[in-house]
Order: C-alpha cells, then sequence, then structure tokens
C-alpha cells in the first residue's frame, strides 16, 4: 500500500496529466482552423495581384502622358521660337499710317 505522500505525489501527477492532454487541439479542429485562414490569405492574394495590375496600369498611362507631356512641351519650345522671330520682323518694319 503506497504512502499518503506518494498518493498526493500520484494524485497531482494524474491531475497534471489530465490537464495537460485537455488542452491539445485535435486534428480535425486544427484542419478547420487552418482552411479559414488559407481562406482569407487566398483571398488576400487575389486582392494584392488586382492591386498590382492595377497599379501597374497606372503607372503605364502615367508614364505615356509625361512622354506626350514632354513631346508638347518641345512643340511649344519650337513655336516660342518662331513667334519669337516673328515679333522682332514686326517690330522692324515702320507703322503703316
Amino acid at each position: 500500500m503506497p504512502s499518503g505522500g506518494t498518493k498526493i505525489a500520484m494524485a497531482g501527477l494524474m491531475s497534471l496529466a489530465g490537464l495537460s492532454l485537455g488542452g491539445c487541439a485535435t486534428e480535425d479542429y486544427v484542419n478547420k482552423h487552418i482552411a479559414v485562414v488559407n481562406d482569407r490569405v487566398s483571398a488576400l492574394e487575389a486582392r494584392v495581384q488586382q492591386v498590382d495590375s492595377n497599379a501597374q496600369a497606372a503607372n503605364q498611362a502615367a508614364q505615356a502622358a509625361m512622354g506626350a507631356a514632354q513631346n508638347a512641351n518641345q512643340r511649344l519650345d519650337q513655336l516660342t521660337a518662331r513667334v519669337d522671330a516673328i515679333e522682332q520682323r514686326l517690330m522692324r518694319k515702320p507703322a503703316r499710317n
């Protein structure tokens, strides 16, 4: 027959073992929760791809607009020089009265 101290030690070990096993999750429980997380990750990945695609399209449009603006500025610079030349010629001509 075990002594009183041994009985207490055994009871403590049994209680500890019961508590530690009670905290274990079943494989089904884990799989269900992992599935929820995986669904969220998949949805976020799809959204990130969509946002990335939109950002690339916006970047391409911005680059095209920048090219058009540079072209317009070059043409404006050419026209400004021509207008200045015409104004100088007109200033040299005598006024008609």
